[in-house]
């Protein structure tokens, strides 16, 4: 089973993303289970195959060690890696060669703990893949797309698995913010001149520094526009997928 893990800040329409990629899979003939590991969630625009709060909820945490919410998402993180092996197991009782994985709305709760690692490692490292959603509201302004360029690439290094930037909602950019924003991802010297074109303060300064180490290090990486809401770009990502895990073949239902 491919396990493809949807992560990116809160409001960055993981769940969204999830939900119309199932369904274009459905319409491509192709097999799927989508599966919830956000204990915390109240609704969801797809009724989840595997979904963790049937091992651990933020209200029953909360309710039973006294804490508030924000503690109680920090307890439930750790707690789903003690469940991690009856996830995978579970998620194995499905004949299905994909498996949609959204993760906890507060980005950090899984991107940046180490029982993430562990549920990673338990449903299988090696059949994983990463779609890191960016915020376009964050990102079309020149110092905010270094910021989430920052980002997928740190959760990048954490999960070290085969990885694809997307920007989320593109639907919301107009056209020439969408054009300006993928100029910048496909050409760094687009990026410096936004950037030094505006001005040469402080924080100008040091964006333009951490744009010259991420291209020193191979971290700086096109862009993949995608919307839930239109949608489009989906096929996009299949196709990045499907190239980094099966050398571009397909895997299709029997």
């Amino acid at each position: 089973m491919r396990n493809i893990y949807f992560i990116g800040t809160a409001g960055s329409g993981k769940s969204s993303l999830v939900s119309a990629f199932q369904e274009w899979m459905t319409l491509q003939g192709l097999d799927c289970i989508t599966v919830n590991l956000d204990p915390g969630v109240e609704f969801m625009p797809y009724q989840p195959d595997v979904d963790i709060r049937d091992w651990v909820r933020v209200e029953e945490v909360m309710r039973d060690y006294g804490l508030g919410p924000n503690g109680a998402q920090i307890v439930c993180a750790d707690m789903m890696a003690l469940n991690a092996k009856e996830l995978a197991e579970t998620m194995e009782t499905f004949k299905t060669p994909y498996a949609l994985i959204d993760t906890p709305g507060q980005m950090e709760l899984f991107a940046f703990r180490q029982s993430s690692s562990m549920i990673v490692d338990t449903l299988g490292r090696e059949e994983s893949f990463l779609v890191f959603l960016s915020d376009p509201l964050l990102a079309k302004t020149p110092n905010g797309f270094i910021s989430t360029l920052m980002l997928a690439a740190v959760t990048h290094f954490r999960f070290s698995v085969p990885f694809l930037n997307v920007l989320s909602k593109s639907d919301l950019l107009t056209e020439q913010e969408l054009e300006a924003l993928m100029n910048w991802s496909k050409d760094p010297d687009a990026l410096y001149g936004a950037l030094t074109d505006a001005d040469m303060s402080p924080s100008t300064v040091q964006s333009v520094e951490l744009l010259k180490a991420m291209e020193s290090v191979g971290m700086y990486r096109e862009i993949t526009p995608v919307s839930a809401e239109i949608p489009s770009g989906i096929e996009d990502v299949y196709n990045a997928i499907q190239q980094s895990m099966e050398g571009g073949e397909d895997i299709r239902s029997d």
